[in-house]
């Protein structure tokens, strides 16, 4: 393996905890917002709650520490 090769693959690997934590999160939030829906529409709701649940954490924490 040549010195160019070797500084292309190393740190290749690094970015797929992201990937993980945020499908994680999205099952979870998929599975909690389902579970609340009280009709159709708050179930497809919870859906689209659940695959965008990074922005509504990010704005619940704003908005719980008053920024």
């Amino acid at each position: 393996m040549t010195e160019s090769s070797k500084s292309k693959t190393r740190g290749s690997a690094g970015g797929a905890g992201g990937g993980a934590a945020y499908g994680l999160g999205f099952i979870g939030a998929l599975i909690y917002f389902i579970q609340s829906a009280n009709s159709f529409w708050d179930g497809l709701y919870g859906v689209f709650q659940a695959l965008f649940w990074p922005a509504y954490l990010v704005y619940e924490l704003l908005d719980w520490l008053k920024a």
